[in-house]
């Protein structure tokens, strides 16, 4: 975690701070009520903020580098010392003014922001105190730094992205596990119980997970299509299911997020039936005209409006709610639509693409199945990674059925 961190403050720290023109960027908060962006630069032996926590970073104007301090009673870990002596200066809001005045920098960037809750951490208590011990000149150059904490959160270097390979091969995994007779049987076995399997596979490897996993099934005969709500997911998975998870797990300060489906094979089968294997790749298709649309500077709702109308021209039935992944689950970045905001989402739908970002592609195809009279959803969701060569799937997806009974 520590060399991670220190490659992100070494080298992307003053490339985003370049970026964006913020010669200073302030971060205030306080043990257990932490900035979203401080906590993803707490020291990997801290598990809160302590006490009031106060972290500068200060551009050099001659040569690129950035000066980081902590004007805390602690230094912030091994990466960024503690410059505020309180026996000489006992007023921990006038030493920040000190710095802020000593540095004299053009522009002060604070974590204020309407569009990104992440983006939003400095509160209204901190806020007033920064105010209130400056000089009005520099009152007067706090500017809010919401896309320098976007491009933080949203970028990954080179060596979280090897990490992340790993990371999403153990998710991978643990569904194949999961979704296999070493965990079903069917007839007996619940989702339920498929879930309760992963949260325990998740926390006897060390791991944990961000949010808790569903496991659902579709099949003949059961008249309510999937819908987005509470219903229908605690079944005894039978033969001749089409079972689906919403599966992820957190590992070095990164997530993932997956949704993955399985066959449940009937006596005398040893292959999933030629329509649903047809299903998935109408779901491998939207997939494929979401991500061939990701350009570099075009926003979540421009790819979301050209990929949803291609998809449609090809006679699919698309739903696409992709968002940005990596430091948070539901991260801070471009956003491409919700399940219920099909036309595009205002303000994080706005934000452009980025390179070095990834993605949970999130999203579903409606299939009409005439063997069984009724819709089905192809809910898929796999990370993938928008770099300086294109799109690729961190690693790889799920284009064929996974088979439960072989």
């Amino acid at each position: 975690m520590e060399e991670i961190q220190q490659e992100r403050f070494d080298v992307l720290l003053p490339a985003l701070m370049k970026k964006n023109n913020i010669d200073m960027w302030v971060l205030i908060t306080r043990e257990y009520n932490e900035d979203p962006v401080v906590k993803t630069m707490l020291p990997p032996t801290w598990l809160n903020a302590r006490r009031r926590t106060i972290l500068v970073f200060s551009k050099n104007k001659s040569n690129g580098t950035v000066e980081r301090v902590a004007i805390t009673r602690y230094p912030f870990g091994n990466l960024v010392p503690s410059i505020w002596d309180k026996e000489k200066q006992p007023n921990q809001w006038q030493a920040l003014a000190d710095y802020i005045i000593a540095q004299d920098p053009e522009t002060i960037g604070i974590n204020r922001s309407e569009d990104f809750a992440l983006a939003d951490g400095l509160v209204l208590t901190d806020y007033e105190a920064l105010k209130g011990v400056l000089p009005q000149k520099f009152q007067d150059r706090m500017v809010s730094a919401q896309n320098l904490a976007v491009n933080w959160i949203e970028t990954r270097t080179e060596k979280e992205m090897v990490l992340y390979n790993q990371l999403v091969e153990i998710t991978h995994n643990i569904i194949q596990e999961a979704f296999s007779t070493q965990v079903i049987t069917p007839g007996a076995t619940t989702t339920d119980d498929v879930v309760w399997w992963m949260r325990e596979k998740v926390a006897a490897l060390g791991l944990k997970t961000w949010f808790h996993p569903t496991v659902d099934v579709q099949r003949t005969g059961a008249s309510d299509l999937y819908a987005f709500d509470n219903k229908s997911k605690f079944d005894i998975i039978q033969p001749g299911d089409l079972v689906h998870c919403d599966f992820g797990i957190t590992y070095l300060g990164l997530n993932t997020d997956c949704q993955e489906l399985a066959y449940v094979l009937k006596r005398g089968e040893d292959q999933a039936p030629a329509f649903l294997v047809e299903a998935l790749a109408q779901g491998n298709a939207v997939q494929d005209h979401l991500t061939d649309n990701f350009k570099a500077g075009r926003t979540g709702n421009e790819t979301l409006a050209l990929a949803l109308s291609q998809a449609k021209k090809a006679g699919l039935r698309p739903q696409i709610y992709t968002h940005p992944l990596g430091l948070y689950g539901h991260s801070a970045g471009t956003t491409f639509g919700m399940w219920d905001a099909q036309e595009g989402v205002p303000g994080s739908g706005d934000h452009p693409l980025q390179p070095r970002t990834v993605y949970a592609i999130e999203l579903n195809a409606k299939v009409y199945l005439e063997v069984w009279k009724k819709d089905i959803r192809v809910m898929l969701e796999e990370a993938g990674y928008f770099g300086p060569d294109g799109f690729e799937y961190v690693n790889k997806r799920q284009t064929e059925l996974m088979l439960i009974g072989n």
